[in-house]
């Protein structure tokens, strides 16, 4: 089970408690549900891959036509929560969101494979479609219109960061009396609290 000293950097907690579900968790360490709210503050949430974490915040990739997108940009903050059952572990983290700079998101997509590059193009994400067919033939268009060639980044794909505001470390505890450290960022650093289950 992690453990969490005092006065610890949680970021760095969270880095270490997600390479320890990497090499334990039967499926992706790396997703998570990512929680917004569109103008009017209506939630919504989904399931997002995370691809980069490091002081500046918690990175991850969409399109940016798409609901999340959507309520990002009306509302730019949102809540991460990860869930990993082989550590008895789960990881919330909240904060502002903004996206990452073009060439940020260019270096990640040069790293997908070429059938996410070309499902990235022919996909609207979270617009309605009359048949798969129909998504079917843009993605042969796609493979068409790139062949032999370099699949760019299309204009409208790429990443955001959430910058951690509030970062919560729960473990499970038999007795269900589980320990949850909430983290809070304050001018001068992260400000430390236990919280009861």
């Amino acid at each position: 089970m992690p453990s969490a000293p005092p006065q610890s950097d949680p970021v760095l907690l969270f880095g270490e408690w997600l390479e320890r579900a990497k090499a334990s968790e039967t499926g992706d360490a790396t997703a998570a549900a990512l929680a917004t709210a569109d103008a009017s503050g209506r939630p919504s949430a989904r399931m997002v891959l995370l691809k980069d974490v490091d002081e500046s915040g918690f990175v991850f990739f969409t399109n940016y036509d798409s609901r999340k997108a959507r309520d990002l940009e009306a509302n730019p903050r949102a809540a991460l929560c990860f869930h990993w059952p082989s550590l008895g572990a789960q990881a919330r983290v909240e904060g502002r969101v903004e996206r990452v700079s073009a060439q940020e998101s260019d270096a990640y997509f040069a790293t997908r494979p070429r059938d996410s590059q070309l499902a990235a193009w022919a996909s609207r994400q979270s617009a309605a479609v009359g048949h798969r067919d129909e998504l079917m033939a843009r993605y042969a268009e796609m493979a068409r219109r790139f062949a032999g060639a370099a699949v760019p980044r299309p204009e409208f794909w790429g990443g955001y960061r959430l910058r951690p505001q509030r970062i919560e470390l729960w473990r499970a505890d038999e007795r269900r009396l589980h320990r949850r450290t909430c983290y809070e960022h304050q001018p001068d650093g992260w400000r430390e609290t236990t919280l009861q289950p």
